[in-house]
């Protein structure tokens, strides 16, 4: 049986809910960013325990497919943004991979998650461009030339456009702060202002 999970953004997720089925006796025979396997069904009562135990660390079951698309467009926006290695700029333009990877038309799936998640396609990745942005500043790894390159920004003044405008500060000035304003990539901003 196969559960789709919301909320399922990383390494982390992936290990705390494969323990959390595993201490109540499910055996998780696949697991990744967004669902997972277990051999059997579930009754009622075991549904209703799993979605409670999901429920008190922050995942949530899916049950809707409308819902479930959406989750995998969030899935495979946070993956090729974030799990990135910085040797090369993402590889296409968003909708073509969506459409590529999920297997509907981009403006079906424009509409869907405008319509859920109360925010366009458009920023959303901005969000999650931002949100590594403020990963990579913070690890002080890469110059910001680099960063815009990897992210595909068409400059470094773009970036810093947008940057500012997200999380009110110039990348700089978010370099040279001591208390960094990291979020967890399930609760990033979601109302960008487009420049």
């Amino acid at each position: 049986m196969q559960l789709l999970i919301k909320n399922m953004v990383c390494n982390r997720c992936v290990r705390v809910v494969r323990e959390d089925l595993e201490h109540i006796g499910l055996k998780v025979s696949n697991i990744g960013l967004g669902f997972v396997e277990i051999d059997g069904n579930l009754d009622e009562v075991f549904y209703k325990q799993v979605q409670n135990l999901l429920l008190r660390d922050g995942f949530e079951l899916i049950e809707n497919h409308q819902a479930a698309i959406v989750e995998n467009i969030k899935r495979l926006i946070i993956n090729e943004i974030h799990s990135q290695k910085n040797e090369k700029p993402i590889s296409q333009n968003f909708s073509d991979f969506l459409v590529k990877h999920i297997g509907h038309e981009y403006s079906y799936l424009s509409t869907l998650f405008s319509t859920i998640e109360k925010t366009t396609i458009e920023k959303y990745i901005i969000s999650q461009k931002i949100e590594r942005a403020k990963e990579l500043l913070f690890n002080g790894e890469f110059n910001l030339s680099e960063i815009a390159w990897s992210l595909e920004y068409s400059s470094v003044a773009h970036l810093s456009n947008q940057f500012k405008q997200v999380v009110g500060i110039t990348p700089s000035e978010y370099k040279r702060q001591k208390v960094k304003n990291r979020l967890p990539l399930d609760g990033v901003k979601k109302d960008v202002k487009m420049i």
